[in-house]
């Protein structure tokens, strides 16, 4: 879902930037390492790449620097965690468009509940880090079932270990993953089905391409 960060958002909106910056620092990292074996390869990417501000080969830039910024507690353990629900998301809806569905999450409160937080802040979502990952046009993250829950829905269980800190934070938490059919219409721009009509984008189109008109 790399495709909404670079084309729907906004130009200079963070979310299409960052993405932008992981992409970057991953060509530059595969670039160097298979120099060594490629050389002449890994030269011509390198003195092609449009962001570079120096006429230096690969080979005179030095190895791979990765910076200690890109460590953060709990994040590898997050997307580790909201990769295996959406395993669960996407088993139970097999050979169908996760766009036509709403992703809910149930986790009772714990470390795994907050890990979901870090990547979605607000109950329900149709743009955090948490839906990207579901790739369904929404996710709803809850501790607990909603007493609305159809009685024949098709639940999945399942179970995640979290291992921070070297091993001296090790808990293993249970989560629920449950598929709904999206009630909203596709946006014509962005695809996703969180648009009031088919014929009208969706509330975060409509103000990127107001941000667009301003400038």
């Amino acid at each position: 879902h790399l495709s909404y960060r670079l084309y729907c958002e906004e130009e200079k909106d963070p979310k299409r930037r960052s993405c932008q910056t992981v992409l970057a620092e991953a060509l530059d990292v595969v670039v160097r390492s298979f120099a060594p074996i490629l050389p002449h390869l890994a030269e011509e990417v390198f003195q092609h790449l449009p962001y570079k501000k120096d006429s230096e080969g690969v080979f005179r830039t030095g190895w791979i620097k990765a910076s200690s910024a890109w460590k953060k507690p709990g994040i590898e353990e997050a997307i580790e965690g909201a990769c295996a629900m959406r395993d669960s998301f996407l088993g139970s809806i097999s050979g169908k468009n996760a766009l036509e569905y709403e992703a809910v999450i149930v986790i009772e409160p714990g470390l795994l509940f907050e890990l979901m937080e870090a990547l979605q802040a607000e109950e329900t979502s149709s743009v955090s880090q948490l839906n990207e990952i579901m790739m369904a046009s929404q996710t709803t993250l809850l501790s607990e079932l909603p007493k609305e829950t159809p009685s024949d829905a098709n639940i999945i269980k399942g179970t995640f270990l979290i291992n921070l800190e070297g091993g001296d934070i090790c808990e293993e938490s249970s989560y629920k993953v449950l598929a709904l059919p999206i009630t909203k219409a596709k946006c014509p721009r962005c695809r996703r089905y969180t648009s009031d009509s088919s014929s009208t984008p969706c509330p975060r189109c409509l103000k990127v391409l107001a941000g667009r008109g301003s400038t």
